[in-house]
């Protein structure tokens, strides 16, 4: 079992906090850090502690869509399935619910009417009326834009296709298979209040904590330290009682370019991406009237961090969660596990060197059957392959994602060269025995 942060880290992690609180002038502000699947480090400022609760804000995007994901995986829908297709009163019918994900559905970015946040769900009690009579402002598919009621459609998604209601379908699917007794839509019984800090002023304003009806799935639910840490364990580890190891993947890859305003941000399908000191993190952030939090996980070093606090505004708390990561990151770096044979011998024969034309690669043999394409010199492309039944592998990530590699062998059985995505590879550089695109001169190198 891991140990416990060093004395030193623990210190280091409590100054930034404290830093924190009294500069952003919050009431309260608590904060945890998660390891090796495990809380290892919790404290608050103010009269808090890591079982209080506060409200998540857009932190709540990331239930609705490993709701929806699960929806996905048990074949009930499609992620290019139209909204439409199960939800025909709303307008536009014909964004898609991966485009709903991942907030490049062209939607507006607020349901119409007064501050949704601060006034009751009542006023927008069904679907329709989160997206009013204008609700396109770019085309689908094409940019990034963060849409609230987008989110507000697809809790709306879940409970048509669940017959249950968003909140009851999160309670019985994650949070209680991950004992987040303290997470739900209400505030339990030991919960903040909200408040705004006047900002030329050390004096507070009430802030209300309206019930957002349709609007819930996308920032209505209340948490804790504690809860989110192991909300925060999920999105490192991944639970498959929850969701399968390669969606949680999924969620993670990007699905919308950043803007150019924000050129190390990116989204994933309900998960923010953020590049952050050299650390490529997800999670997501949430501000509602009288809130802020933050979660961010940086899987490479398997650390995560959860910060809330009880202010409208004043505190960078994005940054401080990655922050707290990159604390723990370089003050403790991952000790990497004990490396054990564990490739399948009859692979083997794979292993080495290979050719694309004249450009070198190394084609490397893992665990569990998995492949690796490196460049051996210059830029030459490269990428994960999983294993398939069918004996061929499918590239995860760079220019071949989701291209197939084909092991091609000869009448004797003898591998010839390997294609991937049409693609040939051969074990010399343009080998006149393998079916080189274009066929190679037959006077060879000169």
């Amino acid at each position: 079992m891991p140990e416990d942060l060093l004395p030193g880290t623990r210190r280091a992690l409590l100054h930034r906090l404290a830093t924190a609180q009294a500069e952003g002038r919050a009431p309260t502000m608590a904060a945890g850090v998660v390891r090796a699947g495990e809380p290892r480090w919790s404290a608050g400022r103010g009269d808090t502690d890591d079982r209080l609760a506060y409200r998540i804000g857009s932190i709540t995007k990331t239930f609705t869509a490993v709701l929806v994901l699960r929806l996905r995986d048990e074949g009930r829908l499609e992620l290019r399935d139209p909204v439409g297709r199960h939800l025909p009163e709303v307008a536009p019918p014909d964004v898609t619910v991966a485009q709903l994900l991942a907030h490049t559905a062209g939607l507006v970015a607020e349901p119409p009417g007064a501050w949704w946040e601060r006034t009751p769900g009542t006023l927008r009690p069904d679907l329709p009326s989160l997206l009013g009579d204008g609700p396109v402002v770019h085309d689908a598919g094409r940019r990034f834009h963060y849409s609230n009621p987008g989110y507000g459609l697809l809790g709306g998604l879940v409970e048509r296709l669940r017959g249950v209601p968003w909140d009851e379908a999160l309670r019985g699917e994650i949070l209680e298979p991950l004992g987040m007794a303290d997470t739900g839509s209400a505030p339990p019984a030991r919960h903040a209040d909200g408040w705004a800090v006047h900002p030329f002023a050390d004096v507070l304003l009430p802030e209300p904590a309206e019930d957002y009806g349709p609007m819930a799935p996308a920032g209505q639910l209340w948490s804790t330290v504690a809860d989110l840490c192991r909300w925060a364990t999920f999105l490192l580890d991944g639970d498959e009682r929850i969701l399968a190891r390669a969606t949680l993947d999924e969620m993670r890859r990007p699905a919308a370019p950043p803007e150019a305003t924000d050129p190390n941000g990116g989204y994933g399908l309900g998960i923010q991406l953020l590049r952050h000191g050299g650390r490529d993190l997800t999670g997501h952030g949430g501000s509602v009237p009288g809130f802020l939090a933050s979660l961010w996980v940086c899987p490479a070093d398997d650390v995560g961090a959860v910060v809330l606090c009880n202010t409208t505004t004043g505190v960078a708390i994005s940054t401080l969660a990655a922050e707290l990561v990159g604390i723990v990151a370089e003050r403790e770096p991952r000790i990497p596990a004990v490396w054990r044979a564990a490739s399948d011998p009859d692979l083997v024969e794979l292993a080495g060197p290979w050719y694309w034309g004249p450009s070198p690669v190394a084609l490397r043999v893992r665990a569990g059957r998995e492949l690796e394409l490196t460049a051996l010199s210059g830029r030459a492309r490269a990428t994960r392959l999983r294993p398939e039944p069918d004996g061929t592998w499918t590239a995860l990530d760079g220019y071949y994602a989701g291209e197939r590699l084909r092991v091609v062998r000869d009448a004797s059985g003898d591998v010839t060269h390997l294609d991937l995505g049409t693609f040939v590879f051969t074990r010399a550089p343009y080998d006149p025995a393998a079916p080189i695109p274009g066929g190679v001169d037959p006077q060879g190198w000169r």
